[in-house]
Protein backbone atom coordinates (compact mmCIF):
# COMPACT_ATOMS: atom_id res chain seq x y z
CA UNK A 1 0.00 0.00 0.00
CA UNK A 2 2.66 2.49 0.99
CA UNK A 3 6.45 2.51 0.62
CA UNK A 4 9.10 4.79 2.10
CA UNK A 5 12.51 4.80 0.47
CA UNK A 6 15.74 6.47 1.63
CA UNK A 7 13.76 9.11 3.49
CA UNK A 8 15.73 11.96 5.05
CA UNK A 9 13.85 14.64 6.96
CA UNK A 10 15.14 17.66 8.81
CA UNK A 11 13.77 20.59 10.78
CA UNK A 12 15.26 23.95 9.96
CA UNK A 13 18.73 23.81 8.49
CA UNK A 14 20.44 21.47 10.88
CA UNK A 15 18.13 19.23 12.94
CA UNK A 16 18.06 15.85 11.19
CA UNK A 17 15.12 13.68 12.26
CA UNK A 18 15.09 10.76 9.78
CA UNK A 19 18.17 9.28 8.11
CA UNK A 20 17.74 7.17 4.96
CA UNK A 21 14.67 5.42 6.33
CA UNK A 22 13.10 2.52 4.39
CA UNK A 23 9.66 1.21 5.31
CA UNK A 24 6.81 -0.82 3.81
CA UNK A 25 3.19 -0.65 4.94
CA UNK A 26 1.25 -3.76 3.84
CA UNK A 27 -2.14 -3.55 2.17
CA UNK A 28 -3.83 -5.41 4.99
CA UNK A 29 -2.48 -5.28 8.51
CA UNK A 30 -1.38 -3.25 11.50
CA UNK A 31 2.19 -1.95 11.49
CA UNK A 32 3.52 -0.88 14.91
CA UNK A 33 6.28 1.73 15.02
CA UNK A 34 8.22 1.65 18.29
CA UNK A 35 11.06 3.76 19.61
CA UNK A 36 12.08 6.08 22.40
CA UNK A 37 11.41 9.82 22.46
CA UNK A 38 13.28 11.51 19.64
CA UNK A 39 13.57 8.37 17.53
CA UNK A 40 11.57 9.93 14.68
CA UNK A 41 8.18 8.27 15.13
CA UNK A 42 6.04 11.40 15.00
CA UNK A 43 8.18 12.83 12.20
CA UNK A 44 7.41 9.72 10.17
CA UNK A 45 3.66 10.17 10.66
CA UNK A 46 3.88 13.87 9.82
CA UNK A 47 5.59 12.95 6.56
CA UNK A 48 3.01 10.31 5.70
CA UNK A 49 0.09 12.64 6.48
CA UNK A 50 1.49 15.70 4.68
CA UNK A 51 1.65 17.81 7.85
CA UNK A 52 5.46 17.93 8.08
CA UNK A 53 5.69 21.45 6.67
CA UNK A 54 3.32 22.71 9.38
CA UNK A 55 6.04 21.75 11.86
CA UNK A 56 8.77 23.46 9.77
CA UNK A 57 10.12 20.16 8.56
CA UNK A 58 11.11 19.16 5.05
CA UNK A 59 11.99 16.05 3.05
CA UNK A 60 15.53 16.54 1.81
CA UNK A 61 15.98 13.16 0.16
CA UNK A 62 13.99 10.03 -0.70
CA UNK A 63 10.28 9.62 -1.31
CA UNK A 64 6.98 8.21 -0.06
CA UNK A 65 4.71 6.38 -2.50
CA UNK A 66 1.11 5.34 -2.03
CA UNK A 67 0.54 2.69 -4.65
CA UNK A 68 2.17 4.13 -7.75
CA UNK A 69 1.82 7.79 -6.69
CA UNK A 70 4.40 9.89 -4.90
CA UNK A 71 2.77 11.67 -1.95
CA UNK A 72 5.54 13.32 0.11
CA UNK A 73 5.00 16.58 -1.81
CA UNK A 74 1.21 16.64 -1.48
CA UNK A 75 -0.71 18.78 1.00
CA UNK A 76 -2.73 17.16 3.83
CA UNK A 77 -6.10 17.58 2.09
CA UNK A 78 -4.88 15.78 -1.01
CA UNK A 79 -3.51 12.93 1.10
CA UNK A 80 -6.81 12.60 2.96
CA UNK A 81 -8.51 12.50 -0.43
CA UNK A 82 -6.38 9.48 -1.31
CA UNK A 83 -7.60 7.64 1.77
CA UNK A 84 -4.79 8.28 4.27
CA UNK A 85 -6.06 9.86 7.49
CA UNK A 86 -4.13 10.65 10.67
CA UNK A 87 -5.09 10.93 14.33
CA UNK A 88 -2.45 13.18 15.92
CA UNK A 89 -1.07 12.79 19.41
CA UNK A 90 -2.93 14.58 22.16
CA UNK A 91 -6.59 14.01 21.25
CA UNK A 92 -6.89 17.19 19.19
CA UNK A 93 -10.66 17.40 18.97
CA UNK A 94 -12.80 20.52 18.52
CA UNK A 95 -13.56 21.05 22.21
CA UNK A 96 -16.26 23.73 21.79
CA UNK A 97 -18.16 21.73 19.20
CA UNK A 98 -20.51 18.87 20.02
CA UNK A 99 -19.57 15.24 19.57
CA UNK A 100 -21.82 15.02 16.52
CA UNK A 101 -20.37 18.20 15.02
CA UNK A 102 -16.87 16.76 15.38
CA UNK A 103 -17.97 13.66 13.49
CA UNK A 104 -19.64 15.75 10.79
CA UNK A 105 -16.40 17.70 10.38
CA UNK A 106 -14.55 14.43 9.83
CA UNK A 107 -16.98 13.42 7.11
CA UNK A 108 -16.98 16.69 5.21
CA UNK A 109 -15.15 15.12 2.28
CA UNK A 110 -17.59 12.24 1.88
CA UNK A 111 -18.95 11.78 -1.61
CA UNK A 112 -22.58 11.54 -0.54
CA UNK A 113 -24.94 11.80 2.42
CA UNK A 114 -25.36 8.03 2.29
CA UNK A 115 -21.62 7.55 2.63
CA UNK A 116 -21.54 9.89 5.65
CA UNK A 117 -24.44 8.06 7.26
CA UNK A 118 -22.75 4.70 6.75
CA UNK A 119 -19.50 5.99 8.23
CA UNK A 120 -21.28 7.44 11.26
CA UNK A 121 -23.08 4.16 11.86
CA UNK A 122 -19.71 2.39 11.81
CA UNK A 123 -18.30 4.88 14.33
CA UNK A 124 -21.30 4.50 16.62
CA UNK A 125 -20.97 0.72 16.51
CA UNK A 126 -17.31 0.98 17.48
CA UNK A 127 -17.95 3.65 20.13
CA UNK A 128 -21.56 3.56 21.41
CA UNK A 129 -20.77 6.32 23.92
CA UNK A 130 -20.40 8.78 21.02
CA UNK A 131 -23.98 8.10 19.98
CA UNK A 132 -25.18 8.49 23.58
CA UNK A 133 -23.42 11.85 23.92
CA UNK A 134 -23.92 13.19 20.42
CA UNK A 135 -25.13 16.60 21.62
CA UNK A 136 -22.54 17.05 24.38
CA UNK A 137 -19.64 19.46 24.00
CA UNK A 138 -16.57 17.42 23.12
CA UNK A 139 -14.40 19.23 25.67
CA UNK A 140 -16.52 17.79 28.47
CA UNK A 141 -15.78 14.17 27.55
CA UNK A 142 -13.29 12.13 29.55
CA UNK A 143 -9.81 11.60 28.17
CA UNK A 144 -10.69 8.14 26.92
CA UNK A 145 -13.88 9.35 25.28
CA UNK A 146 -12.01 12.18 23.59
CA UNK A 147 -9.58 9.65 22.13
CA UNK A 148 -12.52 7.61 20.86
CA UNK A 149 -13.93 10.76 19.27
CA UNK A 150 -10.59 11.59 17.63
CA UNK A 151 -10.43 8.12 16.09
CA UNK A 152 -14.11 8.21 15.17
CA UNK A 153 -13.71 11.58 13.44
CA UNK A 154 -10.89 10.13 11.34
CA UNK A 155 -13.01 7.12 10.41
CA UNK A 156 -15.75 9.39 9.09
CA UNK A 157 -13.75 9.78 5.87
CA UNK A 158 -13.68 5.97 5.40
CA UNK A 159 -9.87 5.79 5.16
CA UNK A 160 -7.93 2.94 3.58
CA UNK A 161 -4.95 3.71 5.84
CA UNK A 162 -5.28 5.08 9.38
CA UNK A 163 -2.27 6.73 11.07
CA UNK A 164 -2.44 6.67 14.87
CA UNK A 165 0.03 8.67 16.96
CA UNK A 166 0.21 7.53 20.60
CA UNK A 167 -3.51 6.69 21.03
CA UNK A 168 -2.93 5.22 24.52
CA UNK A 169 -1.05 8.23 25.90
CA UNK A 170 -2.29 9.24 29.35
CA UNK A 171 -5.15 6.76 29.45
CA UNK A 172 -6.07 4.29 32.20
CA UNK A 173 -5.21 0.61 31.54
CA UNK A 174 -8.84 -0.42 30.97
CA UNK A 175 -9.30 2.35 28.41
CA UNK A 176 -6.06 1.32 26.70
CA UNK A 177 -7.48 -2.20 26.39
CA UNK A 178 -10.61 -0.73 24.80
CA UNK A 179 -8.58 1.30 22.33
CA UNK A 180 -6.51 -1.79 21.47
CA UNK A 181 -9.66 -3.83 20.82
CA UNK A 182 -10.98 -1.05 18.60
CA UNK A 183 -7.78 -1.00 16.54
CA UNK A 184 -8.18 -4.75 15.97
CA UNK A 185 -11.78 -4.22 14.87
CA UNK A 186 -10.85 -1.35 12.53
CA UNK A 187 -8.28 -3.62 10.92
CA UNK A 188 -10.76 -6.50 10.71
CA UNK A 189 -13.13 -4.20 8.82
CA UNK A 190 -10.52 -3.64 6.11
CA UNK A 191 -8.56 -0.55 7.14
CA UNK A 192 -4.77 -0.79 7.35
CA UNK A 193 -3.21 0.90 10.38
CA UNK A 194 0.16 2.44 11.19
CA UNK A 195 0.35 2.60 14.98
CA UNK A 196 3.01 4.75 16.63
CA UNK A 197 3.19 3.87 20.31
CA UNK A 198 5.37 4.19 23.39
CA UNK A 199 3.24 1.43 24.96
CA UNK A 200 5.07 -1.43 23.28
CA UNK A 201 3.05 -4.09 25.08
CA UNK A 202 -0.20 -2.80 23.60
CA UNK A 203 1.30 -2.08 20.18
CA UNK A 204 2.84 -5.54 19.72
CA UNK A 205 -0.36 -7.19 20.95
CA UNK A 206 -2.46 -5.63 18.17
CA UNK A 207 0.11 -5.43 15.35
CA UNK A 208 0.95 -7.93 12.63
CA UNK A 209 4.36 -6.43 11.85
CA UNK A 210 6.54 -3.95 13.69
CA UNK A 211 9.63 -1.79 13.35
CA UNK A 212 11.85 -0.16 15.94
CA UNK A 213 13.22 3.29 15.13
CA UNK A 214 16.49 4.40 16.63
CA UNK A 215 17.83 7.90 16.01
CA UNK A 216 15.80 8.30 12.83
CA UNK A 217 16.52 4.93 11.21
CA UNK A 218 14.93 1.48 11.26
CA UNK A 219 16.96 -0.59 13.73
CA UNK A 220 14.80 -3.73 13.84
CA UNK A 221 11.91 -5.04 11.76
CA UNK A 222 9.89 -8.23 11.64
CA UNK A 223 6.63 -9.76 12.71
CA UNK A 224 5.15 -8.44 15.94
CA UNK A 225 5.63 -11.86 17.51
CA UNK A 226 9.33 -11.90 16.56
CA UNK A 227 9.97 -8.50 18.06
CA UNK A 228 7.96 -9.29 21.19
CA UNK A 229 10.23 -12.30 21.70
CA UNK A 230 13.44 -10.36 21.08
CA UNK A 231 15.67 -9.97 24.14
CA UNK A 232 16.61 -6.48 22.98
CA UNK A 233 13.01 -5.32 22.59
CA UNK A 234 12.02 -6.90 25.89
CA UNK A 235 14.80 -5.10 27.72
CA UNK A 236 14.35 -1.68 26.11
CA UNK A 237 10.58 -1.52 25.60
CA UNK A 238 8.78 -4.28 27.50
CA UNK A 239 10.68 -4.12 30.79
CA UNK A 240 11.27 -1.39 33.36
CA UNK A 241 12.46 2.11 32.59
CA UNK A 242 16.08 3.11 33.02
CA UNK A 243 16.69 5.00 36.26
CA UNK A 244 18.75 7.72 34.60
CA UNK A 245 19.83 9.07 31.25
CA UNK A 246 23.19 7.38 31.77
CA UNK A 247 21.48 4.03 32.29
CA UNK A 248 19.41 4.58 29.16
CA UNK A 249 22.47 5.37 27.08
CA UNK A 250 24.32 2.35 28.46
CA UNK A 251 21.39 0.08 27.59
CA UNK A 252 21.18 1.57 24.10
CA UNK A 253 24.90 0.96 23.54
CA UNK A 254 24.57 -2.63 24.72
CA UNK A 255 21.64 -3.08 22.35
CA UNK A 256 23.63 -1.77 19.41
CA UNK A 257 26.49 -4.15 20.17
CA UNK A 258 24.20 -7.15 20.54
CA UNK A 259 22.28 -6.34 17.36
CA UNK A 260 25.40 -7.04 15.31
CA UNK A 261 25.01 -10.73 16.17
CA UNK A 262 21.25 -11.02 15.85
CA UNK A 263 19.74 -13.08 13.04
CA UNK A 264 16.32 -13.12 11.39
CA UNK A 265 14.84 -9.97 12.94
CA UNK A 266 16.15 -7.17 10.78
CA UNK A 267 14.90 -7.20 7.23
CA UNK A 268 16.15 -3.74 6.42
CA UNK A 269 17.97 -0.93 8.18
CA UNK A 270 18.38 2.81 7.76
Amino acid sequence: MLTVRNLRVRYGRSVAALHGLDLDVPDDGVLAVLGSNGAGKSTLLRTLSGTLRMHRGEVVEGEVRYGDRRIDRLDPAAIVGLGIVGVPEGRQIFARMSVDENLRAGGIGARSAAERAEAKQRVHELFPVLAERAGQRAGLLSGGEQQMLAIGRALMSSPRLLLLDEPSLGLAPKIVERIAATIREIHAQGTAVVLVEQNAVMALAVADTAVVLEVGSVALAGSAAELAGSEEVQRLYLGGHAESDADAEREAQQAREQRAGMRGLSRWSG
